[in-house]
């Protein structure tokens, strides 16, 4: 992900600030210097940089003069909230609500990545789910309904459509009305887009608006034109009434950064944003989750929140019973597998770690990462039940068979059955740490040598150097500590939110 770049450079110009015995005006400046850089060349728009800058140095010099400020937290702060900002509207997106019908109305130019941004949409609620239901209003493109029926087809989403009807307005009212018959929880109409803007297709656009009264009208942005999207954005809102904005293509385009304050100038809030081809790349939007992964700073509230949904209410009070045991069998570790491959991108998941930005993992290493995932899924496979219970010991006639069975070598099997050791391990450390021993964090904060000793000695190297080494897992193990661990564990168990304290 380009944008990852900018990230990379924008907190090494941060943590220059850490190497510098003391910060004055000229070590501010060349901070700020790099940081301003980095944007412009994102392609983020002049003035926005300018005012970014003003609003950094406006914040420092108010404040740095109170006793006891830490300037270099004081800078940070300030760069991350000002980015924040740029990002934020005060414009909250319509509320979805399931049970009832909601219909969303999608808009853009041709070539946006309108129709497979339908299908992301609608993959995102179907995985919650809710009965979607896709139509294809869209005449004007060739090949534009064998697309979205193809799309659906493959997420499992039934669609509406007509190979012969050439009136766009009649197959939307058709569709909408087909699928309210049904009681559809969302109802995703895609438009006609065109190659440049002009007055056909706003007019196209206004006369779907009016015949299907939509809850919502989301725009689809191509981030990889810049700042042009301002203009974009501006006459679309004109012509319908657009509630939200969904940016595509954030996964190979330096201009991204232009995209998205281009559509922040527009007061109409990103609520999505497409990072690759994958209908699970695709990640809802929160400005001040985005800005702190782009840093490396993590979001361990977002974090968190992923896994909650990512595993069955029902199976989440035995997982953590299991935990707080530190029991974790080969099914444990399946089932774990499985969890991992439905959270969508192993990317985006790890930015949310303190330390790790999107730009440190690379599309190949993640496709590697889940080919390993499903290699071992295979091996799992053909194992008995009392081997993944753990009510059989995997002894060397077993492994040969497995390997047959999956068609992998002892080698292979020998390494899995290693690496369930190794988790199994570190599960049990962290049932001890979060259920059996509450004080462990406030422990850290008093000793954070001896703890991080404790930490080490549980997690495979290997896996310490992808989380970013040492002093980064005290970063995240800071973070956590603001957080009541052994009652946020048993929320978790029970399908709810964790308080903040």
């Amino acid at each position: 992900m380009v944008l990852g770049e900018l990230g990379t450079r924008i907190s090494n110009a941060l943590r220059k600030l850490q190497n510098a015995t003391i910060i004055d005006e000229e070590v501010l400046k060349e901070c700020l210097g790099e940081v301003t850089k980095a944007l412009l060349q994102s392609d983020v728009n002049v003035n926005y940089v300018k005012r970014l800058r003003d609003q950094v140095l406006l914040q420092v010099n108010v404040e740095s003069d109170a006793a006891g400020t830490n300037k270099r937290k004081l800078i940070q702060r300030a760069v991350v909230g000002e980015l924040q900002s740029m990002l934020e509207s005060e414009k909250k997106p319509y509320q979805m609500k399931k049970g009832k019908i909601n219909v969303v109305m999608f808009v853009g130019l041709q070539g946006s990545g309108k129709t497979t941004t339908c299908a992301k949409y609608a993959y995102n609620y179907l995985r919650k789910g809710w009965r979607v239901g896709l139509v294809c209003a869209d005449t004007f493109r060739a090949g534009a309904f064998d697309q979205l029926k193809q799309n659906a087809t493959r997420i499992k989403v039934p669609f509406y459509g007509s190979y012969t009807e050439t009136d766009p307005v009649k197959i939307a009212q058709e569709g909408v009305e087909y699928f309210r018959s049904q009681n559809y929880d969302l109802i995703i109409v895609d438009t006609s887009g065109r190659h440049r803007q002009e007055a056909a297709l706003f007019e196209e656009m206004e006369q779907v608006e009016a015949a299907i009264n939509p809850d919502e009208v989301i725009f689809v942005m191509d981030s990889s034109i810049g700042q042009s999207c301002y203009d974009q954005a501006l006459a679309f809102k004109k012509s319908v009434k657009v509630g939200s904005v969904i940016v595509t293509k954030l996964d190979g385009h330096a201009k991204g950064g232009g995209a998205l304050s281009a559509v922040a100038a527009t007061e109409s809030p990103i609520i999505f944003i497409g990072t690759g081809e994958q209908f699970d790349d695709f990640e809802q939007f929160e400005a001040k989750s985005f800005i702190r992964r782009l840093l490396g700073l993590g979001d361990i509230d977002r974090l968190f929140s992923v896994v909650q949904e990512a595993i069955p209410k029902e199976k989440q009070p035995e997982l953590m019973n299991k935990i707080s045991q530190g029991k974790f069998s080969l099914r444990d570790m399946y089932e774990q597998f499985q969890t991992v491959l439905k959270m969508g991108s192993i990317s985006q998941l790890m930015s949310m770690i303190p330390g790790m930005n999107s730009g440190l993992l690379e599309k190949g290493n993640e496709k590697e990462g889940i080919a390993r995932i499903k290699r071992f899924m295979c091996m799992m496979d053909s194992m008995t039940d009392d081997e993944l219970d753990g009510k059989s010991s995997m002894v060397p006639s077993r492994i040969t068979r497995v390997a047959r069975g999956s068609g992998t070598s002892v080698r292979e099997v020998t390494l899995l059955l290693e690496e369930h050791k190794r988790f199994a391990k570190m599960v049990g450390k962290m049932g001890k740490m979060s259920l059996g021993k509450a004080n462990d964090m406030q422990n850290f904060m008093r000793n954070p040598q001896q703890m991080m000793r404790k930490v080490q000695s549980a997690i495979d190297p290997k896996m310490m150097k992808q989380l970013g080494g040492t002093q980064n897992m005290m970063q995240m193990m800071k973070e956590m500590s603001k957080m009541d661990m052994s009652e946020m564990m048993s929320q978790l168990g029970r399908g709810k939110k964790k308080t903040k304290r």
